[in-house]
């Protein structure tokens, strides 16, 4: 066959815009792959620069989940899904990491007074529930980080306003976006009234369902989760208080998503404190440690690890948090139960002006009516927020025996040094209440 020169130079340059074509695919798709597979909705652009990638490739290696706005992460993605039609950078998301017993319910209730905050308590409890139950009782590095890749992705749903997100975990599962399973949702003010609430009450009514969690429930029905989304997104901010994040680190991937604006209160107390009031509220899982107390000799099956576990998570997130890292600028503060249960109003003012938040009266009022509780009230409703703040910060060294405090003090001695509590050598030096164990230091937020 005779081809001109023409035809030639015609099937060279065709061959040519071909490779071409082929070479310019090959090299765009995997960029805009990558920067497709995120939570950002499909509509919007996502822009991956290659220093991103560059990024993204040296934390790969580091054994980092972060990079090119949470596009890669290790964990399996959550459903796609549209966000919010309001610009979400305006709102401020709070999370209130803490464990338990060290005061984050009392601390919650901060944010639940405000009329403009949509507040959610301990959502993650249906993710342990769902994926490890006994998550609690594990000291596994392993086993305690099994649910953190679904935790991060909730997180982010919920602060986006995406509660239908968290119907995936309740069991049994909810049935036409309704459930009565919602773990205390009593304890949310913004789940208890209008429009969540469909039953209209009047206003004595309205403060029973608000101070009973129980008639939150009885008087409201089944949470309409549909309409908690539209509660959620007529708030101006959100704010979500959990003790199953272990530590600071755990949350980086979303503290440094500019969509959430997220900032995070770790709220911290002296673990001799926090082992008392354990064993007073989880009666049968420090079964041993009452044995101890009672007896004055330690069971040689004691599981020390319960309160061993709190010291190690604590010592890590707080000197994390206190080294200021770059990508906790602005975004970190940490609060002291024992200062807040002194000082509440002076703290909350703190909290508040960290958060770029004014301080409505409701929440000042709530503060002045529930932090001068009697004790009788406290030592009958476990779980009450309404207590002798003052009185109570340092009321486990009447519960604890003086060879109790010792051990762990002992195991928890660079923790105290580290946030200003001071240790005991005597029991009259325990129980000299005059004389208090808590250093006056003060904690400024990383800003």
């Amino acid at each position: 066959m005779q081809c001109s020169w023409k035809s030639m130079v015609l099937l060279a340059l065709a061959s040519i815009a071909i490779q071409y074509t082929a070479i310019r695919t090959f090299s765009t798709k995997p960029l805009s792959l990558l920067c497709s597979v995120g939570l950002a909705p499909t509509s919007q652009a996502v822009n991956c620069s290659l220093k991103d990638l560059t990024r993204l490739g040296q934390e790969t290696l580091e054994g980092s989940d972060r990079g090119c706005d949470e596009v890669l992460s290790h964990t399996p993605s959550p459903p796609s899904f549209s966000l919010p039609s309001y610009n979400a950078n305006k709102r401020t998301h709070i999370l209130i990491l803490a464990t338990t017993r060290s005061g984050s319910s009392f601390v919650g209730q901060l944010f639940n007074q405000h009329p403009e905050v949509f507040y959610l308590f301990e959502p993650l409890y249906h993710v342990q529930l769902a994926l490890l139950p006994r998550l609690a009782q594990s000291r596994n590095l392993a086993e305690r980080r099994v649910m953190l890749g679904a935790a991060r992705d909730l997180l982010r749903s919920l602060y986006h306003c995406h509660l239908s997100s968290l119907e995936s975990y309740i069991r049994p599962r909810p049935a036409n976006h309704s459930t009565d399973k919602l773990f205390r949702r009593g304890a949310s003010r913004s789940l208890c009234t209008p429009p969540v609430c469909e039953t209209p009450l009047g206003r004595e009514e309205q403060s029973l369902v608000l101070a009973d969690e129980g008639e939150c429930v009885r008087r409201c029905g089944p949470l309409n989760v549909s309409l908690a989304i539209d509660a959620c997104r007529a708030k101006r901010h959100a704010a979500i208080k959990t003790v199953r994040i272990p530590q600071i680190s755990d949350l980086r991937a979303l503290i440094e998503d500019p969509r959430l604006n997220l900032k995070v209160i770790q709220l911290v107390r002296d673990p001799r404190g926090i082992l008392a009031s354990r064993i007073e509220t989880f009666r049968d899982t420090y079964r041993l440690w009452r044995l101890w107390r009672a007896t004055g000799r330690r069971p040689h099956n004691l599981d020390l690890g319960q309160i061993n576990t709190v010291c190690e998570d604590f010592l890590r997130s707080v000197s994390t948090g206190l080294a200021r890292p770059a990508w906790l600028r602005g975004r970190y503060m940490l609060l002291r139960y024992e200062d807040l249960a002194r000082f509440p109003l002076q703290k909350a003012r703190e909290l508040y002006s960290f958060l770029g938040l004014v301080l409505d009266h409701s929440v000042e009022d709530w503060i002045i009516n529930n932090t001068r509780g009697s004790s009788d009230l406290t030592s009958r409703q476990k779980f009450t927020t309404v207590r002798d703040s003052a009185a109570n910060a340092e009321n486990w060294r009447v519960k604890l025996s003086f060879d109790m405090v010792v051990y762990t003090q002992t195991a928890c001695q660079p923790l105290l040094e580290l946030l200003g509590y001071k240790t005991v050598f005597h029991p009259r030096e325990l129980r000299n209440l005059s004389h208090s164990l808590v250093e006056d230091r003060t904690f400024l937020p990383f800003l």
